[in-house]
Order: structure tokens, then C-alpha cells, then sequence
């Protein structure tokens, strides 16, 4: 019998089942393995510093994001005194599955199928990968860190699978050699309907490759279509294809990531992917790491209630910064004319220096009040149509 069992090893359930692993309880984590999630790959300075990710994971460092509006007009932003890190799934996921396991958790592989109980204790019930038999396992608190569309949420959680969705593709190719279209230092953005109607396309350097894809809540768009597009307009039509992948993505945190008996979540099962951006590593990482603290507190005081800390810990820290996230995909995602507006208002010195140090510390920057008031004052210029879009 377990302490603690994590159903999922990606970047919240590998961070979880360390973090507990570290902290002396007995803990094991279910993975299907050999699954890899679509996903641009880009972790900020902070993650690289408090999850201790070293130097060999990160294999391309971006100094340069590149915004592109509808009508291929292009805004790029240094990142001023650091870079971006690159990671590609296929082997970040592996490497934090080895850590955790290094620190002391058993990795179970298999597929989830549910959850029982017998008394006070609950059974993490799983179709064993080796000989595909129902095997179950005995801990006293589960952590669902099974992704979007959550198995263990959507058994445990009201409300669990009710978060809004967005579909996203990509592909990685063979990197072409630099030129005008593409630049392995930076980052390209795509804000175009014919790529997305209501989210964006990017092109993200890995190093030896590359992330090429799109994201859209529309089910009726052929990502496979959009993503061809993309890589022909971004000159890697002919670049050798290593993998495609896809899979749905959650933007809008669950108002509620525990049962109030044994169960919470963390990462894309709590809904925990950054609005506008799309941004999920990171905060994947943190929400293992406060469910973890959720349920070391439940562990120790046997009050179930504990687990609600979890949420309570994630939003303190960025409820805003999915708030302000969040009204700016409401506001400028709309159409063509307001992202144009959008990827105009990126122009601006202001708001490149604001969004990046937010970016980089995962914080809204408060030190500097004329900004803000110039930035809310030129937001509303765009939206209201008072000014017209800028470029270099």
C-alpha cells in the first residue's frame, strides 16, 4: 500500500511523485508511456531554476519571438538578458520520469481504468501494459495528473471535464538552414485565420528540428490541412517529417481540483494551460508541486480538506495572470482585424518589456505603474479602432 499514487507521468505527475518521493512518503505513478504530447517545447528561466532542469535537456535557446499578423506583417522582441529554453517532449517527459524514480517513486506502467474503495482505503485499478491484466494497487490519496479530458476527474470531480478545449497539431521536421524564414534563435508566432480562426500557428526551433503547428477550438478545421499550410508558408514543405501529434489542450483552470476524501489533481486534468498562449509546461510543474503539498498536508494532519490547498496555493500565485491572459485571447482572437490590432499592439516598447519580464518570472510586473496605465491606455486605442496598426 502506497501513500500517495499518481495516475500520469508527464511534467505534473513526474514533478508530483518526485516531490513526494523527496519528501519521504511511499509513492508510485502510473504511465501508459511511449505517449508524447504535442507541444511547442518553450520553458521559461524560472522553470530552468526552480525545477533544476540542467543544460542537456535544453537543446535551443531563443532570444527572439517573432509575432506575424493576418496580413504578414511581422513584430520581432528581443528578449533582453536571457533566453527561452527549448525541450522536446519525447525526451523531457522520460527524463522527469527517471528523476522521480531516481528519488525514490515506483513507476507503474500501464493504462488507468478507475478507481474503487474498499473501507479507507482506495485502489488505483490499471490494465498492466506487460501481459494486459487488471492489476490494482492499495494508497490512501490519488493525484489525477492523466491530462486533458482526465479519467480520474472525470470519476471524482464535478464538473471535471467541463473545461473548454482547444485542438492542438503539430509536427516536428529536420531544421532547414537559416534564412529569411526561418532563424534557429528565434520564434515564430502566427496569428492568421487561414492557419487558425481563433488561435495561432508557431514554428519553434529545436535544435537539430523543429515544432511546426496550430491550435483552434473549431473542430471543423483540418489541422493536418492548416499545418501543411503553415510549414509551406514558412518555407519547410520539404523539410523530412520525424513525428506528428495531436491532442486536445485545456485553457480554463477547474473551479474545483479535489473530492474532499482522496483524490485531486494537478496539470492539464486541473486545467491548468495558460490562456492566449497556450503556455502548459510550466505551470504543469507547479500544479504536481502543489498537489504534492496538498497532499503531504492531508497525509499529515488525516484531514481530507487539506487537499483543497492545492488550488488555493496555484491561484494565489497566478489567478491574475490567467485572468489578464484570458481577456486578452476574449478581446483580440476574435477575427483577423482585431488580431492585426493585436500583434500591433506587440509593437510597442511597453508591452514588450512588460510581457517578457512577466514571461520569464511568471509574474505580473507591479514596479511599473506609468506602463501599465500606458499600455491599458493604447489597449483601448486598438480595440476601439482610434489608431492604426503600427509596424516597423
Amino acid at each position: 500500500m502506497f501513500d500517495v499514487i499518481v495516475v500520469g507521468g508527464g511534467p505534473a505527475g513526474a514533478t508530483a511523485a518526485e516531490d513526494l518521493a523527496r519528501s519521504g512518503c511511499s509513492v508510485a505513478f502510473l504511465d501508459r508511456d511511449g505517449r508524447i504530447k504535442p507541444c511547442g517545447g518553450a520553458i521559461p528561466p524560472r522553470l530552468i531554476r526552480d525545477f533544476e532542469v540542467p543544460d542537456s535537456q535544453i537543446i535551443a535557446r531563443i532570444t527572439t519571438a517573432r509575432m506575424v499578423s493576418p496580413t504578414g506583417r511581422k513584430v520581432d522582441i528581443g528578449i533582453e538578458n536571457g533566453f527561452v529554453g527549448m525541450v522536446d517532449r519525447k525526451d523531457f517527459d522520460p527524463f522527469l520520469r527517471d528523476r522521480a524514480e531516481d528519488a525514490g517513486a515506483v513507476r507503474l506502467t500501464g493504462t488507468f481504468l478507475r478507481l474503487s474503495r474498499e473501507g479507507r482505503r482506495c485502489f488505483v485499478i490499471y490494465r498492466n501494459r506487460d501481459d494486459g491484466a487488471e492489476t490494482r494497487v492499495a494508497c490512501r490519496i490519488v493525484i489525477g495528473a492523466d491530462g486533458a479530458r482526465s479519467r480520474v476527474a472525470e470519476q471524482e470531480i464535478a464538473g471535471g471535464v467541463e473545461t473548454p478545449l482547444v485542438f492542438a497539431y503539430h509536427e516536428i521536421v529536420a531544421a532547414p538552414e537559416p534564412s529569411e524564414h526561418y532563424d534557429p534563435e528565434r520564434c515564430d508566432v502566427i496569428y492568421d485565420s487561414r492557419v487558425s480562426p481563433d488561435f495561432y500557428g508557431w514554428v519553434f526551433p529545436h535544435g537539430a528540428s523543429a515544432s511546426v503547428g496550430m491550435g483552434t477550438y473549431v473542430r471543423s478545421v483540418d489541422l493536418k490541412a492548416a499545418t501543411a499550410g503553415l510549414r509551406a508558408s514558412s518555407g519547410l514543405a520539404e523539410c523530412e517529417t520525424f513525428r506528428r501529434e495531436g491532442a486536445p489542450i485545456p485553457l480554463k483552470p477547474l473551479k474545483r481540483w479535489d473530492n474532499g476524501r482522496d483524490v485531486v489533481l494537478a496539470g492539464d486534468a486541473a486545467g491548468v494551460v495558460a490562456p492566449s498562449s497556450g503556455e502548459g509546461i510550466y505551470y504543469a510543474m507547479i500544479g504536481g508541486r502543489v498537489a504534492a503539498s496538498a497532499a503531504l498536508a492531508a497525509l499529515a494532519t488525516g484531514e481530507p480538506a487539506q487537499l483543497a490547498l492545492a488550488r488555493k496555493l496555484f491561484m494565489r500565485e497566478h489567478r491574475m495572470v490567467f485572468r489578464v491572459l484570458g481577456q486578452m485571447q476574449g478581446a483580440y482572437y476574435k477575427s483577423d482585424m482585431r488580431r492585426e490590432r493585436f500583434v500591433s499592439l506587440c509593437h510597442d516598447v511597453d508591452v514588450q518589456r512588460l510581457t517578457f519580464e512577466a514571461y520569464m518570472n511568471k509574474k505580473l510586473v507591479t514596479a511599473r505603474p506609468l506602463a501599465h496605465l500606458r499600455i491599458g491606455l493604447k489597449n483601448l486605442a486598438h480595440l476601439s479602432g482610434l489608431v492604426r496598426p503600427e509596424f516597423t
